[in-house]
């Protein structure tokens, strides 16, 4: 079902004037490489530096996005939630991702999963209570060779133990 704040292309309006004026900074260099014509192309890092600016690519992000790049709202929703890599929903401050594909499995994954989630007391895609983590398992990172990995706040983390989680968590604030 469609978004109803999408079908106002102004919805973006609503978001912060320092987040907007933040946003189409950040975005001006990336434009820079796109003909006039093709602008719509750069969606993708428009809607990666919404999430960074504003914390997750909520419907206004979205149509701050498809307003700067001369397309419809319904487009940049479109890209927005086909992507696993957009949080089109409010995450914590920090958001954990570990592989449990097939490799990190084999090393331990599952069981590393397992813990994080009754240490957090979440289930896959919940935040804590006090807003700080949200934990997620994801398919694959890419890093089969370093087996088990995670991401955390965009920051691969390899050869993973219990001791190492428990030490990379502890150190989130």
């Amino acid at each position: 079902m469609p978004n109803p704040t999408l079908r106002s292309p102004a919805a973006w309006r609503e978001l912060p004037a320092d987040g907007v004026a933040r946003f189409d900074a950040e975005l001006a260099p990336i434009l820079k490489r796109y003909p006039d014509d093709r602008k719509a192309s750069a969606m993708i890092p428009a809607l990666r530096i919404g999430q960074h600016v504003f914390g997750w690519v909520s419907p206004p992000v979205m149509a701050l996005a498809a307003d700067r790049l001369g397309v419809s709202p319904a487009r940049a929703e479109e890209v927005a939630t086909f992507y696993v890599m957009f949080n089109t929903k409010p995450v914590g401050k920090h958001v954990v991702e570990i592989c449990t594909n097939v490799s990190c499995c084999l090393t331990g994954a599952d069981r590393i999963f397992s813990a994080v989630k009754r240490k957090l007391g979440v289930e896959n895609g919940g935040t804590t209570a006090d807003g700080q983590i949200t934990l997620r398992e994801v398919e694959c990172l890419g890093a089969c060779g370093t087996a088990p990995a995670m991401l955390v706040d965009d920051e691969m983390e390899e050869r993973l133990t219990l001791a190492k989680v428990e030490k990379i968590l502890g150190s989130l604030s």
